[in-house]
């Protein structure tokens, strides 16, 4: 069977996964304090009552998604691992979960009962302060990425000077389209024409309008082709009327 010394003996003098040296300041500098990392541990210190390995008889309380539980081992249960802990729901009401705290260790140490008390108003007391600041409003966080800010400003100077080139570039161009460096025949954007004919002060529909009325004072003579007969096409005509002939003298027979 389990033996509570001899467990005791091994974890305080020999190795615990549990066990945590952490030191005390104030006015004990210098000096270390051993604690217990074990979900079930009461207290949260490593000694002899309070640890859950070295004691058959533990209770204690846990907190899972805000509802409360009370834990509880003993001896007779010892040999089942997978039913080790015995699990109770706690009321929401502080007063009520107090007071099945005291029915379910009725007959428990004291130091166990008064040590689950003072973890069940610790727990209410941080589920409490958790509700009010979830009330409260709060600026949102937001991350800031220097290395992207970066790389976008050098994009942002990359993109501004090949603005520029091209505005360079299109400026050039039309000053030689104006100065008729590229003769009567070229090829290019309308709406760059259409540009330059509104800086030059030309206006297309003036342009238009004015060849319609020169369209208009103007008569001009055209020439259609005929149609002129063949030697086939007259030949076919002399046979119908050679047919026409016939038809008409037999009528009369």
């Amino acid at each position: 069977m389990q033996h509570d010394p001899v467990i005791w003996n091994l974890i305080s003098k020999g190795f615990c996964s549990f066990k945590t040296k952490i030191a005390v300041g104030g006015r004990t500098k210098g000096k270390h304090q051993d604690f217990c990392r074990n979900e079930y541990n009461v207290t949260g210190l490593c000694s002899k009552q309070n640890c859950p390995l070295a004691n058959s008889r533990y209770a204690t309380i846990r907190e899972e998604k805000g509802v409360c539980y009370l834990y509880m081992k003993t001896i007779e249960r010892a040999h089942m691992p997978n039913r080790l802990w015995e699990k109770v729901k706690l009321p929401q009401n502080y007063r009520k979960s107090l007071e099945l705290i005291d029915k379910q260790l009725q007959y428990w140490p004291k130091f166990l009962i008064h040590k689950n008390k003072q973890r069940l108003t610790k727990i209410h007391q941080y589920l409490i302060r958790m509700r009010k600041l979830r009330l409260k409003v709060k600026p949102k966080l937001v991350r800031v990425h220097k290395k992207v800010e970066r790389r976008e400003a050098k994009r942002e100077q990359k993109a501004e000077k090949a603005a520029r080139l091209e505005h360079t570039i299109e400026s050039e161009l039309l000053e030689r389209l104006q100065s008729g460096v590229y003769g009567d025949i070229y090829n290019f954007d309308t709406e760059s024409f259409d540009k330059t004919l509104n800086e030059g002060g030309v206006d297309m529909e003036d342009d238009i309008e004015g060849e319609y009325e020169m369209e208009d004072d103007e008569t001009l003579a055209e020439f259609v082709e005929g149609d002129f007969e063949s030697d086939e096409d007259m030949e076919d005509n002399k046979l119908l009327e050679n047919i026409f002939i016939e038809q008409k003298l037999i009528e009369k027979k």
